[in-house]
């Protein structure tokens, strides 16, 4: 794999190429990544996987008019053809007002912050077949578990540079490492499955093999001899591990394309409350070892902490360059890289009480575990989806329920919304254990 130096090279190498060539502006992006994938079930080594890749993109400008190509060959002849090609094709293109590279005043100059999210480690497969198995045995000394579905724990790293003809150049190297198990629980029509899995970019920060393991026996256990209930309007409990799902839907409310095409639900919200005034919500790129620390955006914009969510108020728009010129506003650093919008490390702040204090006071509700479907509408923010969990009765978290519905609209879903005090910031969306006061549940 490349030094982050010789994944610099390589982007600047290509727009140095592009503007010879008649490029007017371009930007170019270079990743490499290597992974390897260890599997076990039931004690034994099911698979040991290993893959290695790298892939350049080169995004050119003539005038307004603009094309990408992108390569995984690293020949410099293969190279030089395509931007030739590239350039061929945007001026085939309809010109476009709003494209262009960031401003140039605004792009990130000096030094690029270490945030620590590469170790230096390079695992060998039998360490990690060692967390894998540990994480099953656990899972499955759980009484009552019958079978596993399997469990893995791998290791990779990743190096990505950005180049761009208005003069930022910058790279950054990323390790992370995975473990997760999914087990069985019951006999014959009474048989359940649930999982757990950490992730971390150093080693020494990924929790301990056990404890997974005996978090997804005692998971699958719980949804054990589920109960049927009866449809109704009730408060609902997000597990931390689904209520992020929450706070993905508003990211895709805010991006700057959604708000640009009018096809958010929250387009006129805007400097309003859409949220309690306890809640804030927070992209922090800038977390050392975070999940998604990254110093700069995918056009070569400084990240900086920035409060979607204050104090219940939307504050801003997530703005890539074109989506900024469109809404005539100024990029805020959250342009991924290869284009569209990318957030960071974001949490939710953490309310005053505990789990169960927040749902004390429910005579029924349903404390959900898992969603599926894809039942949210981005336009209207209706919301449906699929969920299995627990029954709460006066209080306390009791049988399983499975096969349930349950919906609402996301906007009166943020304004019933509290958290309690649980937050741990151990994935790249974090929320704490919250709660949603009148949705409507359906029984399968």
């Amino acid at each position: 794999m490349l030094s982050t130096q010789e994944a610099q090279d390589r982007a600047e190498n290509l727009v140095q190429i592009a503007m010879k060539n008649g490029a007017d502006a371009a930007d170019a992006f270079y990743s490499c990544d290597a992974s390897l994938d260890v599997e076990v079930r039931l004690g034994a080594l099911e698979g040991v996987g290993r893959s290695e890749g790298e892939d350049i993109s080169l995004r050119v400008f003539i005038g307004q008019q603009s094309s990408t190509i992108s390569s995984s060959n690293m020949n410099m002849q293969i190279l030089s053809d395509l931007v030739d090609r590239a350039l061929d094709m945007a001026k085939e293109t309809p010109a476009d007002q709003y494209a262009g590279l960031a401003p140039e005043e605004m792009v990130m100059r000096g030094e690029i912050l270490d945030l620590e999210c590469d170790d230096g480690g390079d695992p060998t497969p039998e360490k990690l077949r060692a967390i894998a198995i540990e994480c099953e045995d656990a899972a499955r000394s759980i009484n009552g578990i019958t079978n596993s579905a399997g469990a893995g724990a791998s290791a990779g790293r990743s190096i990505f540079a950005l180049a761009t003809s208005h003069g930022f150049v910058g790279s950054r190297s990323a390790t992370s490492y995975n473990s997760s198990v999914s087990v069985i629980a019951g006999e014959g029509d009474n048989m359940e499955r649930d999982y757990a899995w950490r992730s971390a970019r150093h080693l020494s920060d990924l929790e301990k093999a056990s404890s997974i393991g005996k978090r997804a026996g005692e998971r699958t256990i719980a949804r054990l001899n589920p109960v049927h209930i009866d449809s109704g309007n009730m408060p609902i409990i997000f597990d931390p591990r689904v209520g992020a799902s929450l706070i993905g839907h508003l990211i895709g409310a805010i991006s700057g394309p959604s708000v640009a095409r009018k096809t958010s639900f929250l387009l006129e919200k805007l400097g309003e409350n859409i949220f309690d005034s306890s809640i804030s919500i927070i992209d922090d790129p800038l977390r050392l070892r975070g999940l998604s620390s990254n110093a700069f955006d995918g056009e070569g914009l400084a990240r900086n902490r920035h409060a979607i969510i204050e104090n219940g108020v939307l504050n801003s728009w997530l703005l890539d360059s074109a989506s900024a010129r469109q809404l005539g506003l100024r990029p805020t650093g959250h342009a991924s890289l290869g284009g569209g919008i990318s957030t960071s490390n974001i949490h939710l702040s953490a309310g005053k009480l505990t789990p169960a204090d927040l749902m004390s006071d429910i005579k029924q509700g349903i404390y959900v575990t898992e969603l599926a479907g894809q039942g949210v509408n981005p336009v209207t923010g209706d919301y449906s989806r699929g969920a299995s969990g627990h029954i709460i009765r006066d209080g306390v978290i009791g049988e399983a329920v499975t096969e349930i519905t349950i919906a609402g609209n996301l906007i009166d879903m943020y304004a019933n919304m509290s958290a309690a005090n649980d937050l741990e910031i151990i994935r790249s969306h974090n929320v704490p254990t919250l709660r949603v006061d009148g949705m409507m549940v359906a029984s399968g």
